[in-house]
């Protein structure tokens, strides 16, 4: 044997997290390393959430090991550092919450949202998406639990409480599961802010990696309420390229930094249109590069644009998210990345919270 364990930390310790740009040495990350016959098992813990950058950093690991142990067989056991939920009142059990906003409806935000969301559960992560839009939840429909009802019973102290629908492995709750549009129609203010508060306040959601909301467009009651009971890990914005909803975007950015809260970035949704039979061509019916505009000049992110596809809107009416169908084609791909691009700004957000935990710092 020409290698010991000194000389595996040392070559495992300079690869470098590619989400945090930090070797693993810098970030500790290297905890123990056990040497065998014809094994190397290494034990790494990693900011979280760590099941999109493990596959990277295995490869890695693999790559570095056979420099120095060509012949021998390796493990790379990853772990978490622990998520601190702390400081919530709330939601104690979920590691990671993410708001999907829009600042006008109808740019397909809840679209966006539902596919975020299944996208972040094919990678193995325990998710629930929470549909917070009285007036037109749509996250019953695209998750196939429509007509549902939330399982609900009693506390030993009296309490009550009840439990999410699931669908897809995806916890689900939803305004619909609670009130018919009618009734949604006459609700105004406070009153429509505690119906929310009781999707996250009542509903037992166990432990999660995520919990993605679903937000009702523009900036009222629903939003404020939000930010004042709920810590949220960064908010995600969805808009079209037009002009019209690039300028409602602005402010919906404006209200997520007035509060504090990280901006993950801006998804440009229905960004433009490619005929099947013509590969090639991108049509941008809604105008071009609206999103990037914005976000650029806001100074977030932008994770991506999504292009106009049928399959999307088919989908979504057949109750499920296009990111789980076996054609979900390029539009499914770039879903994939956009959500891949959040989990990496995550954990920058994470990486920050650790080693500056009274500083809130932007991604």
């Amino acid at each position: 044997m020409n290698y010991s364990e000194y000389d595996i930390k040392r070559i495992i310790g300079d690869i470098i997290d590619p989400d945090l740009e930090k070797t693993l040495d810098e970030l500790n990350a290297v905890k123990q390393v056990v040497i065998e016959q014809d094994l190397i098992r290494i034990y790494l813990e990693l900011v979280q959430p760590v099941q999109w950058v493990a596959t990277r950093i295995n490869a890695l690991c693999n790559d570095a090991l056979k420099i120095i142990a060509p012949n021998i067989e390796n493990e790379i056991i990853f772990s978490e550092k622990p998520a601190d939920t702390s400081n919530r009142n709330v939601l104690t059990g979920v590691k990671n919450i993410i708001a999907v906003a829009s600042g006008k409806g109808g740019v397909g935000k809840s679209a966006i949202a539902a596919n975020i969301a299944a996208s972040l559960s094919l990678q193995g992560a325990k998710v629930g998406i929470l549909d917070g839009d009285v007036y037109g939840p749509s996250q019953p429909t695209m998750f196939g639990v429509v007509g549902e009802a939330f399982e609900a019973f009693d506390t030993p102290d009296g309490k009550n409480y009840a439990y999410p629908v699931e669908s897809y492995g995806i916890k689900v709750a939803s305004m619909g599961f609670m009130l018919n549009r009618d009734e949604a129609a006459i609700i105004r203010g406070p009153m429509l802010a505690g119906y929310f508060s009781m999707l996250f306040e009542q509903l037992d959601w166990g432990e999660l990696d995520f919990l993605v909301f679903d937000l009702p467009p523009g900036t009222g009651d629903i939003q404020l309420t939000m930010t004042q009971k709920i810590p949220l890990t960064g908010a995600v914005v969805v808009t079209t390229p037009q002009e019209i909803s690039v300028s409602d975007v602005r402010r919906s950015i404006a209200m997520f930094k007035r509060v504090n809260v990280e901006i993950l970035g801006v998804v440009e949704n229905m960004s433009y249109f490619t005929p099947e039979d013509m590969p090639d061509k991108k049509y941008y019916i809604f105008g071009h590069g609206g999103g990037r505009k914005v976000a650029y000049e806001s100074d977030v992110p932008f994770l991506g644009e999504v292009p106009l596809n049928i399959n999307m809107r088919e989908t979504n009416d057949n109750g499920k998210p296009l990111v789980l169908t076996d054609d979900a084609g390029m539009q499914g791909i770039i879903l994939k990345e956009i959500t891949a691009n959040i989990v990496s700004k995550i954990r920058k957000h994470n990486y920050n919270l650790i080693e500056n935990p009274l500083v809130n710092i932007s991604i």
